[in-house]
């Protein structure tokens, strides 16, 4: 299948920027940045006979195509291209294409189902134990780590009946789901045994699932764990690997027909943030390794209607790489299911705010209401209470429930 990115083109600097970037012919530049007030999608590696039949049906229906210099001699291998048009315009390019060679008729594919995916204004996301209903406002995700080293509050809920109390306050503040962690995933955390993390966070859980009808997640990458958390109640399986350390972590989801949350990090916790950090494309990165693991978790039983996919701010990603996910991060959509974003006291702000974790309030409401402008669904924070007023007030200037 064809790779698609929805490019987030806000100003004319913005597509100047872009088409600049792919070497477009400077006298085309001046005829497409008008082109790019519509919808802008983004292919990368094409090859050069494709590419000019793409440009070719594109101007055919009304829009265009950004090729690079050289594409129409096919004096370069490949070429990443940009299509831009309206949405009839491109549904009309999708139906030209489909009977056309180099593989053109599975990006007509691809196009379709980018279409549908864009369009999507809500999701109802199917649990272990129940259906929620996405899109009508933010749901926030009350963070519950039962562990002695995470970087915000390691330590402060390691004892059982402190966490416990902790999740209730948290529910009492308005979170609609816990998400418990038994094991540290900061930067250069260490890994604890399946024995270790079980204790830490079952009982908790067990106890919690007792006193309250929210939604529990278990923030695990072991199949053994989120098999006993689920048997403790938890319906949702937030997994910062996307079901890659643990090969038995999808067919533990599957049976139990649990959500999933697949998040993407390059490394570990141990070394993702070591060495270098630079993409070469930032986005197209994350999207393709977010969609190659939404086909793993579908051939493993698990539904579409099931997955949340979280781009992972923090995990292996310099400053400026979180502050571009946040802004552009619309970009999801293509994937077609909802969308959680986890900003809270992370190093990225108290690079810009100073101060400690906890200190990081105002920075991280700032982070909040960025993720929820532009296409969060859920955010997952420390300070539920808080961020629970700022996602009100983000909601409201989105739209939502209006």
């Amino acid at each position: 299948m064809w790779f698609l990115r929805d490019l987030q083109i806000n100003s004319p600097s913005a597509a100047l920027a872009v088409l600049d970037k792919i070497k477009v012919d400077a006298c085309g530049i001046e005829a497409m940045l008008p082109k790019m007030r519509h919808l802008n999608i983004r292919m990368e590696g094409v090859s050069c006979r494709a590419a000019n039949i793409i440009k070719q049906e594109m101007l055919a229906v009304g829009g265009d195509a950004a090729v690079a210099r050289g594409t129409v001699a096919c004096s370069i291998p490949a070429t990443d291209v940009i299509l831009m048009g309206t949405q009839k315009q491109l549904r009309r390019f999708a139906e030209k294409i489909t009977r056309q060679p180099f593989g053109l008729s599975l990006l007509a594919l691809s196009v379709a189902r980018f279409l549908e995916n864009i369009d999507k204004q809500s999701h109802i996301l199917k649990t272990a134990r129940r259906d929620i209903t996405l899109g009508e406002r933010t749901l926030i995700v009350g963070i519950v780590n039962v562990t002695p080293d995470s970087f915000s509050d390691g330590g402060r809920y390691l004892a059982k009946d402190q966490a416990i109390a902790h999740a209730l306050r948290l529910v009492d503040e308005g979170a609609d789901i816990l998400d418990f962690g038994g094991e540290s995933s900061r930067p250069g955390a260490l890994p604890v045994s399946p024995e270790e993390e079980l204790t830490r966070v079952v009982p908790v859980m067990e106890a919690v699932v007792r006193r309250v009808n929210t939604p529990l997640s278990v923030d695990t990458t072991k199949a053994a764990v989120a098999r006993a958390a689920l048997d403790a109640g938890a319906e949702i399986v937030n997994d910062i690997s996307s079901m890659r350390f643990d090969e038995q972590m999808p067919a533990v989801i599957a049976g139990a027909g649990a959500a999933v949350v697949l998040m993407h990090m390059r490394g570990t916790p141990v070394d993702m943030q070591a060495g270098d950090l630079t993409y070469a494309s930032l986005w197209g990165d994350i999207l393709r390794f977010l969609e190659e693991r939404i086909v793993v978790a579908q051939k493993a039983g698990i539904e579409e209607r099931q997955i949340v996919v979280d781009p992972g701010l923090g995990f292996g990603k310099a400053a400026e790489d979180n502050h571009k996910i946040l802004r552009d991060l619309n970009e999801c959509r293509v994937l077609g299911v909802p969308v959680l974003v986890g900003p809270s006291r992370k190093a990225f702000i108290g690079r810009l705010t100073g101060g400690a974790p906890e200190e990081r309030i105002e920075g991280t409401a700032a982070a909040v209401t960025a993720a929820i402008l532009n296409g969060a669904h859920f955010v997952r924070v420390h300070d539920v209470g808080a961020m629970k007023k700022v996602a009100a007030v983000a909601d409201a200037i989105k739209g939502r429930g209006q």
